[in-house]
């Protein structure tokens, strides 16, 4: 527990103090930079993500729980930072800047708020923590990718503001039409396929899980016809006890993509939210710092500098990430998924690497729906012996050449 605890200050900052000097592209988020050239934007574009880390001193979760999320809160914080880059893209947009000092929309104010460290805030710990237990985790428990992906999905269900409708993609496979079911619920999908019983089924089942129950959801008349912003999650184990080296130019590509929020995923005992790569290192944002929490001003502005990282990110040799991730996608309107999948399907054709997932049309008649079995678990069986603070013991299916 003690190395889960190390600050920046006391760990390794000396270690990232500088971005390397070197002539391969930077890629964050979909963004292509050059080291040589762009160093500044490059920072520049980190800073201007939301870093969500340990903090004390908050109120008690469940009202006499915990007080501090240090030394198992960090998957958690991962979960809050990849959704938070969904609600910037969806409110705030992709190319949006932050700067120290400067006043900022009201949107990244309202932002912020949904992730104060308190009981009312929509993606706060406490409701993490508390959402956590319908998946069998007790509050203080260790979070696996899976496990949060799940979390922050019934969470959004309460966010009337974003209106996002989250899809967890079960069984390494993404289907289009569960998809486009839970982002245009209102359409009539009827047809040939076996996705009725799927995630995001259709008619009132799809209704029911995206919130839409008594105008909890409600959406503006003009956005009837056209379709919720979609947070797509993918748990996927890309090895045993190590990262298949036949998926790491796949995982590549995936932060090329325009519509990338990176991965959540990390070391074992260490989460962290990686954003994109350079060479055959992974940049990522690290939430293995403690601070304290934070109160919004009377105006419900939040005093925010400790939400940003106004140093170098950290780096790490993609070999060493844990195999057991989740990726995510923010495709805001049809077309922008639309262009997803086509270029899935051009990965999926390509020479680079091995998938990493399937992109189906339906559901395939032989998978059980994804509610009733969960085939992607967070850690190997080796793991989870060694970890005896989590307890998931879900099977999996290892991909493999």
């Amino acid at each position: 527990m003690i190395s889960a605890t190390l600050t920046y200050d006391t760990l390794r900052f000396g270690e990232f103090e500088d971005f390397p000097e070197t002539s391969e592209p930077v890629w964050i988020l979909g963004k292509q930079f050059s080291a040589l050239t762009e160093k500044d934007e490059i920072l520049s574009d980190i800073a201007s993500r939301l870093w969500f880390t340990y903090r004390k001193n908050f109120p008690p979760i469940g009202g006499t729980g915990p007080t501090s999320d240090t030394g198992w809160g960090c998957m958690l914080r991962c979960g809050q930072m990849i959704l938070g880059e969904a609600l910037v893209h969806r409110h705030l947009g992709r190319d949006w800047r932050w700067v120290s000092g400067q006043r900022q929309r009201e949107e990244y104010s309202s932002i912020l708020n949904a992730f104060i460290d308190k009981k009312d805030s929509y993606y706060s710990i406490h409701q993490i923590a508390q959402m956590g237990v319908g998946e069998g985790k007790s509050i203080g428990q260790w979070y696996g990718p899976n496990t949060v992906a799940q979390v922050l999905k019934k969470l959004a269900v309460f966010d009337s503001w974003s209106r996002m409708a989250v899809h967890v993609a079960m069984d390494n496979t993404v289907v289009i039409e569960e998809i486009k079911k839970l982002c245009m619920p209102w359409l009539d999908f009827d047809g040939p396929g076996c996705s009725e019983g799927a995630v995001g089924g259709a008619g009132v089942g799809a209704r029911e899980l995206n919130g839409c129950l008594g105008g909890a959801c409600a959406l503006a008349e003009e956005e009837v016809a056209l379709w919720r912003p979609l947070v797509l999650l993918i748990p996927l184990r890309l090895g045993l006890t190590d990262i298949n080296e036949a998926y790491i130019e796949t995982l590549k590509q995936c932060f090329m993509l325009p519509q990338s929020l990176g991965v959540i995923g990390g070391k074992p005992n260490s989460a962290h939210y990686f954003i994109g790569f350079v060479g055959e290192e992974l940049i990522y944002l690290d939430p293995h710092t403690t601070q304290p929490a934070v109160e919004p001003s009377e105006d419900s502005q939040v005093p925010d500098d400790s939400y940003h990282c106004q140093h170098p990110p950290c780096r790490m040799h993609i070999c060493e990430l844990d195999p057991s991730i989740a990726a995510g996608f923010f495709c805001r309107t049809e077309d922008d998924f639309d262009d997803w999948c086509a270029h899935i399907r051009k990965l999926s054709c390509s020479k680079g690497g091995l998938p990493m997932f399937e992109l189906v049309d339906s559901q395939p008649c032989h998978l059980v729906s994804a509610d009733v079995l969960n085939l992607t678990p967070d850690f190997s069986d080796s793991d989870r012996l060694e970890r005896f603070f989590d307890s998931e013991d879900e099977e999996f299916e290892i991909l493999s050449l």
